[in-house]
């Protein structure tokens, strides 16, 4: 049963994967808060649809009021951590609390060149190719019933030269300022890249923290889903009370 009082939660995946990444968080939070994870454009059941940062807003702000007892906590990972501060920015009175998983690193300057070369790169490689890699991969690293609905919700590789080129150059620590609510900068500890300027994320805002989940990479909740799960749990309860 929901908690009275407790935020609504909304879920929002990273780059190339779909609204699948959060099965494990949706089965793990939905007794005790009202929890939705959205496909962004171009992404999982939103295939068909164009990338762009202006749909990814309107597609968190529509999940936050399908849910009502808004604002919502959001949850963003990599791409969608990125997209979530300019949710933030837009719609400010829609947010509860923010969550950035595997996206406190700046989009600015040298480091996002190679960034920049994989997304054109992928394009030019037949579709099929990096979803069977895909497939391997987490099949390898994860359980199946961690990572099977990712696997079977598919892969957005065709959206990456766009989504990459509207992200990369645009967003560093000063987003921060633009988000009026509490923040938890939560990275994997051996995420080297995009834990890099949790820091100065934190720095940026007057009421963020970081935390680390040990032992865990990019993919955090499926590297230590109950930890993860556990992390954001903690989180909802200490926002304030809305209004």
């Amino acid at each position: 049963m929901t908690a009275a009082g407790a935020p609504p939660i909304v879920l929002v995946h990273g780059t190339r994967l779909s609204a699948g990444q959060w099965s494990p968080q949706l089965a793990a939070l939905q007794e005790e808060f009202r929890v939705a994870a959205v496909d962004l454009p171009g992404h999982g059941a939103r295939s068909a649809q164009p990338w762009s940062l202006d749909a990814a807003t309107r597609i968190i702000a529509s999940a936050v009021d399908s849910l009502g007892r808004g604002p919502a906590l959001v949850v963003g990972h990599s791409l969608g951590g990125y997209a979530s501060p300019e949710f933030a920015r837009r719609h400010p009175e829609r947010l509860r609390g923010l969550v950035l998983a595997g996206a406190s690193a700046s989009t600015r300057g040298p480091w996002a060149t190679p960034y920049r070369w994989v997304a054109g790169l992928v394009p030019r490689i037949p579709a099929d190719r990096p979803a069977r890699w895909n497939d391997r991969l987490l099949r390898r690293l994860h359980p199946a019933e961690v990572v099977e609905a990712t696997i079977l919700s598919g892969y957005a590789f065709h959206t990456l030269p766009a989504a990459r080129g509207e992200v990369l150059g645009r967003f560093d620590a000063g987003a921060m300022r633009h988000v009026a609510a509490p923040v938890l900068i939560l990275n994997g500890e051996k995420d080297t890249v995009f834990r890099s300027g949790g820091a100065d994320f934190a720095r940026a805002h007057p009421h963020a923290r970081v935390e680390s989940i040990p032992r865990a990479g990019h993919l955090a909740n499926f590297d230590d889903p109950d930890a993860f799960t556990d992390t954001v749990r903690r989180f909802a309860p200490q926002l304030p009370a809305r209004g």
